[in-house]
Order: structure tokens, then sequence, then C-alpha cells
């Protein structure tokens, strides 16, 4: 089941809010000895989370699914990009990575118990049900936390972020599990930035008319320009607009480009195209990575939600060219930091639903 994004947390009364975790999401499902970790898109995670294994063995009901997230919580928060490390083809890196790194699954919906399909139950009665199996659960499994007060969920949304949570999900309290629709709603943060503009991709299927997503970048305190993510998600005819409008920036754009030596390692290498900058990874393989270098005098304003490791953690919205900006002024001293909260007091220990 989905959730759909909205600007605003719905009123209380006939909804029930929790944390929105970043992480991976995951069904669980248990049949006796035999435990499978399934992701979003159907593949098993046994492999990848071996120290999971055992507790829900040992903790859940014998015949079971579950739904939940997969988080890894260090250092005050959740370290997205520890979580990502453990996605790895060698067993003997995973294995290691989980003795140092542990992960952790955090559950939220309770879809079979037995021989009982509930995915036709009200959410609140799921609710109950998984709150009553979870009671007596210990780390590194844990129950989301859950309110029916609007006016809480409004203080998590603040408080939580900076333990690296994404918003709040609010789901309606009769409402039935219903696989791949968006009927849960979403409220994550926003916050707005100017970038520099120093490439971008072609569109995949505008055979070499359109541009896809700009490439965006931030001036360190050293005054180098590092890539922090990329803006997306634009209508055809403003794909087309934006091929037009960069056509000039393209002119000897990588003779003295702050990303020369991404697209000269991808010369040496043989590797088809420039590469973008951040190099392949696990995660691109079988993408198509090659990118256009635009001259960095463009600066834009972006919507995003919040940073992991010095890059957007999502695609950035665009929101208007700023001609009144000078590209060595998009620096990371622009950004909001948010202080972590400490994790521990909703990570620790076992949750119920609270009722204000």
């Amino acid at each position: 089941m989905l959730a759909k994004r909205v600007g605003e947390l719905p009123v209380g009364g006939t909804w029930i809010f929790e944390p929105k975790w970043d992480g991976f999401r995951a069904l669980v499902f248990r049949d006796g000895d035999e435990i499978l970790i399934q992701s979003r898109d159907e593949k098993s995670l046994n492999r990848y989370f071996p120290e999971l294994l055992e507790p829900l063995r040992s903790q859940l009901p014998a015949r079971c699914v579950l739904d939940g997230e997969i988080v890894v919580a260090r250092n005050d928060g959740l370290d997205f990009e520890a979580l990502q490390l453990r996605i790895h083809p060698a067993a003997s890196r995973v294995n290691l990575l989980s003795k140092e790194i542990p992960a952790s699954i955090v559950f939220f919906d309770l879809l079979c118990e037995g021989d009982r399909d509930l995915r036709g139950v009200a959410f609140q009665d799921r609710r109950r049900e998984l709150e009553s199996l979870l009671s007596s659960a210990a780390p590194p499994i844990h129950l989301t936390p859950a309110t029916h007060e609007s006016s809480v969920a409004a203080d998590w949304f603040r408080r939580f972020e900076g333990a690296g949570l994404d918003g709040v999900v609010a789901k309606p309290v009769s409402g039935t599990y219903e696989s791949n629709k968006r009927v849960m709603l979403k409220v994550k943060h926003e916050r707005d930035c100017d970038c520099v503009v120093a490439g971008f991709r072609w569109y995949k299927k505008g055979d070499r008319t359109a541009v896809g997503s700009l490439l965006l970048g931030l001036f360190d305190r050293s005054s180098a320009l590092q890539h922090v993510g990329v803006c997306a998600s634009f209508t055809q005819e403003r794909r087309l607009e934006l091929a037009e409008y960069l056509a000039p920036y393209r002119k000897d754009a990588l003779a003295a480009h702050p990303w020369k030596h991404w697209a000269d390692y991808g010369t040496e290498n043989g590797e088809a195209g420039r590469r973008v900058p951040g190099a392949q990874s696990r995660w691109s393989q079988g993408k198509d990575l090659s990118w256009e270098p635009l001259r960095p005098e463009l600066v834009v304003e972006v919507a995003y939600d919040h940073m992991q490791g010095g890059r957007f953690r999502h695609t950035a919205q665009f929101r208007r060219w700023r001609t009144d900006k000078k590209p060595g002024d998009c620096t990371y001293d622009q950004l909001e930091v948010v202080p972590p909260h400490e994790l521990a007091s909703i990570f620790g220990g076992n949750f119920r639903t609270e009722r204000g």
C-alpha cells in the first residue's frame, strides 16, 4: 500500500498518524522456520540483512505477514547511506557490516496472522492486533509509534526531522489494506535552495531534443563545486523549452568545467559518454548516466526535503530561474541545519498507540 503526498496534515478524528521512516520498505513473511524479507520490487532481502532473520523467527507469530521499514539507526539519527552499503554482492562484506552497523526493522501494519487474511480489516483493528503481537518485541524489532491526535503528529513532524525521519503518514482508521494504491497520505519536509546548474541529462524518450534532468551543484568552503543531486519531473513541453534555453550554455562548457575530471575518467576507462558526477554505483547499473556539461553560470531555485551526506536525499523540484543570483552565492551555508533529535526517544523500547 502506498501514500499520496499532501501539503498539510489532515484534521484528526478519522486518521491515525505515524512517523515516516526513511529506509527500505519491506514485507516480512514467516511460515514456521521460513522467513522472507521482501522488497518493494518483490525481491528477497534476506542475504543483505542476515542479522534480522533469527530475531524475526523468534519473535513473530508462527505464520504471519507484516509490513515495515528496514533502517539503520546510529549517531542520534537514521543513516540511509549506511543502509545502502548493505546492498553489496559480496557476502563477506554484508556479514561484516551486519555486525559493525546492524539494521533494525520498524513494523507498522499486519496483513496476515495464522490463517486469517487481515487486508480487509479496518486499520485501527489491524493496528490493535499488531500492538498485541509485538507487545514484548525487543530490538532489532520495533513497533512504530502512532497517535490519533493531529497536534501530536505535528509535533513529531517538527521534532523528529533532525533524526532523519521523512515526515508523517496519515492512515484512515477504517481503511483496508489496498496493495499498490495511494490511499494513505504523507506530509514531507520541503525547503528551498539556490543551486548552480552545471549540466543536464537528455530525456530518454526525447531523441536528444528534450531535457530529462538538471545536474545541481553547491560550493563548499574550499570553493569547490560539489554535485548535490538532480532536478527533474518536467512536462514534455517544459523539457523541449529547457533544451532550447540551455543550448547557449553548452558552448565550450567542458573546457574549464569544475567536473571535467569525471568526464575525463569516463574517456580514459573507455566508457560510453560522460558519466554523471558521483560515478557509477550498484544502484545505477544498467542506466544511461551520460550527461552534457553546461558552463556553470545559471542559478535555479529548487525545492528539496532534506540532505543526506551532502546531497539531496530525493530528486529536487524546479521552482524558478534566479537570474538575480550569482553562482558563487550557491553555497552549503544557505541550507537550514536541523539539530538532531535523540532517536532513542522514539526508537527505544516498545511503542503503543498514543491517544492524547
